[in-house]
């Protein structure tokens, strides 16, 4: 007797996701499934390219329909929707995350802890776009190789739109690619806010799941440009082991946490963590002390979401404009993991808490 698609259903009901902690089916993930006579063929819907469960969602299903598929061969198509809760708004219509980077010191390689989760997002699946908001030192040009580029201009509805440049599958916006490279940009306060206003509402992103902001270092008027002009739906703080570092760390991530700004924060990454040298890569050497973004994660109740090495060739692809995450090795692997749990977080996010407001503040 041939199975039912009801029969499936409720099979799949008993299969969890590990992280939402509720059965497939009630959260919507199983589509387009066809029964004939010798096979069995539906669709997981994951809530991001990036999961690191894929393989586990995938061999609960074959386990839970082992019982009622007989001798169907079934074929299980792994995809993906990333989740958002964002409202279809005027601003950024069609980017369903907005991920701020933050730090509250400079030089724990916040740039490059954006830049290599960027690309390794988008080597995923996903589609990924940058904003360097870093004005007054913007970093993103160099580290992507398109220092003297510049985007294109497009005009809608009368109102001229920025495109941005493309490079390794992401979109990017820096100051640095308006600017001449050489020059040092002498502004006020007001006058970058509004820069990266236009960064962000005259700029033809497109559709992104993800959209990175690097922000400058410490808690500034573009952090509060930020959270006023679109809600964020996370905050990344990057910090490096010693205790100067989680210092300040501790400043960037309470400011996120302030009753009026409340944005989620993702997690704590551990920049720099331990020196790992190319000839001995099973050697580690904790050169800024150890444990040190751990130990803020659990003070304050949030996930550690990984560690990155310190190796010459991140400094190297930095220089070069070729992304670490590119190369074979350990950074690849540590770029990717953390890619994963990212993108794992954003989705625990989507599901348990509500969408974040946009700050009003005088």
């Amino acid at each position: 007797m041939k199975i039912t698609e009801k029969e499936v259903l409720q099979a799949l009901g008993k299969v969890q996701d590990p992280d939402l902690k509720k059965d497939l089916v009630t959260l919507g993930m199983i589509e387009n499934i066809s029964i004939t006579d010798k096979e069995l063929n539906f669709s997981v819907v994951l809530t991001t390219p990036a999961c690191p469960l894929k393989e586990k969602i995938k061999n609960d299903c074959l386990d839970a329909l082992k019982s009622v598929a007989g001798d169907l061969e079934i074929n299980i198509e792994m995809t993906s929707n990333v989740t958002s809760v964002r409202s279809k708004s005027m601003i950024l219509p069609n980017v369903k995350n907005i991920i701020a980077v933050a730090s509250g010191k400079g030089g724990v390689g916040k740039s490059t802890v954006t830049a290599n989760l960027a690309v390794a997002l988008a080597k995923s699946g996903a589609n990924v776009g940058v904003i360097d908001a870093d004005i007054f030192g913007p970093s993103i040009p160099t580290m992507f190789d398109c220092e003297h580029e510049q985007p294109g201009m497009v005009e809608e509805d009368g109102k001229n739109m920025l495109i941005p440049i493309e490079k390794y599958g992401v979109k990017l916006l820096s100051i640095g690619f308006l600017t001449p490279k050489d020059n040092a940009i002498i502004w006020r306060g007001p006058m970058a806010s509004s820069a990266l206003k236009q960064f962000i509402s005259d700029v033809k992103w497109g559709e992104l799941d993800y959209l990175l902001i690097d922000l400058p270092p410490g808690t500034s008027d573009i952090h509060l440009t930020l959270v006023q002009s679109v809600p964020v739906t996370g905050a990344l703080i990057v910090t490096t082991p010693q205790k100067v570092a989680i210092a300040d760390a501790q400043k960037g991530l309470a400011m996120f946490k302030q009753p009026q700004i409340n944005v989620p924060l993702l997690g704590v990454i551990e920049n720099m963590a331990f020196f790992t040298p190319e000839e001995l890569p099973d050697n580690k050497y904790y050169l800024f002390g150890q444990g040190g973004g751990k130990l803020l994660s659990e003070k304050y109740d949030i996930p550690f979401l990984g560690e990155i090495p310190l190796v010459q060739s991140i400094r190297e692809s930095g220089d070069s404009g070729y992304p670490a995450v590119m190369k074979d090795g350990i950074t690849e692997e540590s770029f990717s993991e953390l890619a994963q749990n990212v993108a794992r977080r954003v989705a625990i996010r989507n599901a348990s808490k509500e969408k974040t407001k946009m700050v009003q503040m005088n």
